[in-house]
């Protein structure tokens, strides 16, 4: 449904800012937490708490 096409569209902008911007990049950060929400909102909460743990990081880091 919708949201596995805006899983996979944001798994491609996740990839493709991480190949442009690098990993920490504040931009590669927001798509890693919006890929986050989007996994909350799926049910997938490991995978949610992975996300968001990365962008919190990243951010801290930043």
């Amino acid at each position: 449904g919708k949201l596995a096409e805006a899983e996979a569209m944001y798994s491609r902008a996740l990839q493709g800012y991480e190949e442009a911007l690098g990993p920490k990049h504040t931009s590669t950060l927001g798509t890693v937490n919006n890929l986050g929400l989007l996994y909350a909102d799926q049910g997938k909460l490991a995978e949610a708490e992975a996300m968001y743990s990365r962008a919190l990081q990243g951010y801290e880091e930043a």
